[in-house]
């Protein structure tokens, strides 16, 4: 027990050392897990630091030792000592050996933390994520059409409760990476993956792409709020209300705009005659924590700043410039912060 415990302080202060700059950087780390698939993550992360570090230890000792014994050669570059010569291969051929068993103990490594990613898991909640550049689609499906759920770039989880997040792409291949709860999985135009998950406390999860999918990769954040089931069931049900009606002339101005403009085109607005597919749904767009997938914290400036300038905040992204007029650009405003 005492041993154990030192190596989890050692561990610790390790883990510490490594993610320090990541923890300065507000960035998140695989090395402090929060689910059981992270762990398994971060437990063959361990596993081969150590392993190759063994390694490395032991190489550097034949290294010093073979260094050592040259000093001891005969002068006689081409007399034998067939005693060395047996002893030398016994080496070899143990060496060979625990290459072997070395890469037996990794696969063996990497297929059981692959069993606890990848395994299936009873009364999941299934929720399906489409990559598009770059952008998160996020659809909580049912039998029942009217209890499907469409948003964006935010997933809302229940804690304790298994996720098997279902990954395809709409265009490039992209890469789901939220690194405190999971390992990472390719999003692949016409096939599935799937990721499995499970939170055990409560918080606030980000992550990113992991795959180099063209100019804006890095602004293509993922957020995964991981909340208590009360909450989670609170979140869907108002998730899966209309959008609310504009409640002031201005919104309702706004409202107008957005329907006689591009918006309606690209975005669905639940309840009203928008129906767009290229974009994020909006129906509940000031329920969210951030725009354009991460790249900015949500406010009506940086909404004001998104909608007037898409391409100065996320150059090469699909959002196109309305070149609205200040008076249509605050009802526009009015209307889409009253979109709860």
């Amino acid at each position: 027990m005492r041993s154990r415990g030192a190596w989890g302080v050692i561990r610790a202060a390790v883990a510490g050392v490594l993610t320090a700059p990541l923890a300065a950087c507000g960035l998140p780390a695989a090395l402090a897990p929060q689910t059981p698939q992270g762990e398994a993550v971060a437990g063959l992360i361990w596993g081969f630091t150590a392993l190759c570090t063994l390694i490395w230890v032991l190489v550097l000792a034949g290294l010093a030792v073979a260094l050592w014994r040259r000093r001891l050669a005969p002068a006689d570059p081409l007399a034998l000592d067939m005693p060395a010569e047996r002893r030398m291969g016994t080496v070899v051929a143990v060496l060979i050996a625990l290459t072997g068993l070395i890469v037996i103990a990794l696969t063996v490594l990497s297929f059981a933390a692959q069993r606890e990613l990848f395994g299936p898991a009873r009364d999941a909640l299934t929720i399906d994520i489409v990559g598009h550049q770059w952008w998160w689609q996020v659809v909580y499906n049912s039998t029942d059409p009217s209890q499907t759920i469409s948003t964006a770039n935010e997933i809302h989880i229940p804690v304790g409760r298994p996720v098997t997040l279902k990954l395809t792409s709409a265009d490039v291949i992209h890469s789901f990476w939220v690194p405190s709860l999971m390992g990472k999985a390719d999003l692949i135009p016409g096939r599935h993956n799937e990721l499995t998950f499970t939170a055990r406390k409560a918080g606030i999860y980000d992550g990113s792409c992991a795959e180099f999918c063209g100019l804006q990769h890095a602004h293509m954040g993922i957020r995964v709020v991981a909340e208590t089931a009360s909450d989670f069931a609170a979140w869907r049900q108002a998730q899966l209300q209309p959008a609310a009606a504009p409640a002031t002339p201005s919104a309702q101005q706004g409202q107008a705009v957005f329907q006689g403009s591009a918006c309606a085109f690209c975005h669905t607005v639940s309840g009203t005659s928008a129906g767009g597919q290229a974009g994020p749904d909006l129906t509940h767009l000031a329920s969210r924590s951030t725009l354009a997938a991460g790249t900015l914290p949500f406010g009506r400036g940086q909404l004001a700043a998104w909608i007037s300038d898409p391409q100065g905040i996320k150059t090469g992204a699909q959002m196109p410039d309305l070149h609205l007029a200040p008076e249509q650009l605050n009802a526009l405003l009015d209307y889409l912060m009253g979109l709860k």
